[in-house]
């Protein structure tokens, strides 16, 4: 391996990056099939590539290699065998700490002798680089990877909940008839409700392992933002006050992977524009960040206390914009000269040219009365009069409405009510 085939490898696509890594990697290290497991690509946490070592229609499977992480050094690697594609074969694991939730990658090896120390340490260098390469590329929500990402993404959910539906409902009604009393043969009905049962527990493994890779709660995603621009911000004598996201805000949320990134970086680029790129007139002494997470969106916002000369094109240059639009994201600059300016981002939580979700089904049968009496106008007083409730009663449905639907007045309620048809006709 040398310099050569590290950057054959950095250069390419992304789907060709773990089939040029393998390739790199096969000279010194034969092998048949590779197998990786990372945080940092949001489409496609795990991959293959290669010739499963299982007989035809076998495949390498994400509990498979996810069973190696806790028997890997966090920032080393293991030699021995394992079981892949369901069968027990020669693997090396190569595990690094450069993401938040680390990758390893698995070589499928054709020989159980141990690898030269000289070619592991190699293998350990490349895997490093590309996995630092593709964290780069996440943390920067770079332009043309996002958008690949993003539209891979969309087919790659459709596909599982397809596959999860099927398996689940195949499970479900397998079920059904072995546990039906009428049947003979005790012994095989139990064997056979042991299997679907632990079939159906791993289908649902298999979704929170894959949810826990691509998602991300909107608190600890603040968090990390946070920390990246309190040094920054510091080092230049700037106060940086956090809106950090609460219940109401929805901080438990999840967010995917690609849009916390990009609002991230995003964040950090305006953020760098309001303290670079104002010119003369006055220095910024102050920046506030908020975050909150909405009913399809995600919407974060900058304000600071500078001349206000900051423009859409010092932005632009900063290839805000571009990141946005890779996500159907949109942005607003209000610029006050001499009183500063506030940035709102919005970023969707979906693919864009996705059907969106009913916002209201998060509401109760007695939320949708009162959204219903509120879209047509009405105050409380005639809302609890109307439901013989008492008026604090309506106040506190109000509040719960409001929050779950992540709107900030009666006013976009009533819009979301009448967009989503909870007014009678």
């Amino acid at each position: 391996m040398d310099l050569t085939a590290a950057v054959d490898v950095i250069r390419a696509p992304l789907g060709e990056i773990l089939p040029r890594l393998s390739a790199a990697l096969a000279v010194a290290i034969p092998h048949r099939a590779v197998a990786e497991l990372s945080s940092n690509c949001a489409y496609a946490p795990f991959k293959t590539h290669g010739e499963p070592p299982g007989g035809p229609g076998s495949a390498i499977t994400t509990a498979e290699v996810a069973a190696l992480a806790p028997l890997t050094p966090a920032r080393g690697s293991r030699q021995g065998r394992a079981r892949m594609a369901g069968v027990e074969v020669p693997v090396l694991v190569l595990s690094t700490d450069l993401t938040e939730r680390g990758a390893i990658l698995v070589l499928v090896r054709t020989e159980d002798a141990p690898v030269p120390a000289e070619h592991l340490a190699a293998a350990h260098a490349l895997w490093d680089l590309v996995t630092a390469h593709r964290e780069r590329l996440a943390a920067e929500a770079v332009p043309g990877a996002l958008a690949r990402s993003r539209a891979a993404a969309a087919a790659r959910a459709a596909t599982l909940a397809e596959l999860g539906d099927a398996h689940g409902s195949s499970l479900t009604a397998l079920l059904g008839v072995l546990r039906d009393r009428t049947l003979d043969d005790t012994a095989a009905r139990a064997r056979a409700v042991d299997l679907a049962v632990s079939a159906l527990v791993e289908l649902r493994s298999e979704a929170e392992r894959d949810q826990a890779l691509v998602e991300e709660r909107a608190d600890d995603a603040f968090i990390r933002l946070a920390d990246s621009l309190q040094q920054a911000v510091r080092a230049r004598g700037v106060r940086l006050d956090l809106g950090t996201p609460g219940a109401e805000e929805g901080a438990d949320r999840l967010l995917p992977a690609d849009v916390a990134n990009t609002a991230r970086a995003v964040v950090r680029a305006v953020v760098y524009a309001a303290l670079d790129d104002q010119g003369q007139g006055g220095e910024v002494r102050r920046l506030h960040i908020g975050w909150k997470v909405g009913a399809g969106e995600l919407r974060a916002t900058v304000r600071d206390d500078g001349p206000g000369t900051l423009s859409r094109g010092d932005l632009d240059a900063r290839r805000v914009g571009e990141r946005l639009a890779a996500l159907g994201g949109r942005l607003e600059v209000d610029a006050l000269p001499g009183w500063g300016t506030t940035v709102t981002i919005e970023v969707p939580l979906g693919p864009p040219g996705t059907p969106r979700k009913d916002p209201l089904t998060v509401l109760r049968a007695r939320e949708l009365e009162v959204l219903e009496h509120l879209a047509r106008g009405r105050r409380n007083r005639d809302i609890a009069r109307e439901l013989h409730i008492s008026e604090s009663t309506v106040k506190f449905h109000v509040a719960n409405i409001l929050e779950k639907l992540g709107v900030g007045s009666r006013g976009e309620a009533a819009a979301l009510a009448h967009e989503w048809g909870a007014t009678a006709s």
